[in-house]
């Protein structure tokens, strides 16, 4: 009796990590997209200067 809510407890936490990591991912994802286009802003203005 004991393994079985373990087992579902188990279950219902890698769901929930899961979705989890999903909006994780997306969060870092975005936050990778802004830094990579302010180097490349600050590259480009960079650039202009010569």
């Amino acid at each position: 009796m004991m393994t079985n809510p373990e087992l579902n407890k188990k279950a219902h936490t890698k769901v929930e990590d899961q979705s989890s990591l999903k909006g994780t991912f997306t969060s870092v994802l975005l936050l990778g997209v802004f830094l990579v286009l302010s180097w490349i802003g600050v590259f480009i203005l960079f650039i202009n200067r010569f």
